[in-house]
């Protein structure tokens, strides 16, 4: 079936996954420009739902259009960036707590999360792609399991918004390296209901990953594109 068969709604859709993705692997970058008929061209769609793709990812802060030049991709903005972690640390905390003193929602989550990270360094992976998404899948799935269906939606949106960012992190090995290292002990002081320990390890795990944030330059996303 071709992509102009189905609805509109479900063309737009497709094109503004194909967009985002495209961001968060790098294939664009901050400052990038889009064109409306090379989009079209290149997924073979009409202009209407590419725009619609496009409005929509402006009015999540990844895009924003000018009169003269277009369509771009929106620069790095680093006092956001520090607000979305802010965010996210608050949110896992609280999550953490909870999990802690009162217990998963459901126990089989935190032996899946036992299953990729309480590993030997022989079973790791090293793939920055499938390390980042695992990554996604443990905070998420921390906050998840502690039961607060409001607060788990809240945090998936700060999580996509800063993909970008948390992303390139991976690709390099002593951050994948330190990630299974610190997550595997944030997850036994869970496991041993040990909340002070877990939200200490948690923050602190944290933090260094907004610390390596504000080491990001254009030239390290052109890097990650390549």
């Amino acid at each position: 079936m071709k992509a102009e068969t189905l609805p509109r709604q479900n063309l737009a859709e497709q094109v503004y996954l194909r967009l985002k993705a495209d961001m968060h692997e790098f294939n664009l970058v901050p400052g990038d420009r889009l064109s409306e008929a090379e989009i079209g061209t290149r997924l073979g769609v009409s202009r209407t739902p590419v725009r619609e793709a496009l409005f929509r990812l402006r009015n999540e802060g990844f895009l924003a259009v000018e009169a003269k030049t277009g369509w771009f991709v929106k620069p790095l903005d680093f006092g956001k960036l520090d607000e979305l972690y802010d965010l996210r640390i608050t949110l896992e905390l609280a999550s953490l707590h909870k999990l802690c003193t009162q217990g998963p929602q459901d126990a089989s989550e935190l032996d899946g999360l036992k299953a990729v990270w309480l590993v030997p360094a022989a079973e790791r992976l090293s793939d920055a792609r499938q390390v980042g998404a695992l990554d996604e899948q443990f905070h998420a799935t921390l906050v998840r399991a502690a039961g607060n269906g409001e607060m788990s939606r809240v945090h998936w949106d700060v999580t996509e918004r800063i993909r970008v960012i948390r992303r390139l992190d991976f690709t390099r090995a002593d951050r994948i390296d330190a990630t299974y290292a610190e997550h595997a002990k944030i997850l036994r002081a869970v496991l041993q209901r040990k909340p002070d320990q877990a939200q200490l390890l948690l923050k602190a795990h944290i933090e260094q990953s907004k610390t390596e944030v504000r080491k990001i330059t254009l030239h390290t996303l052109h890097e990650a594109r390549r």
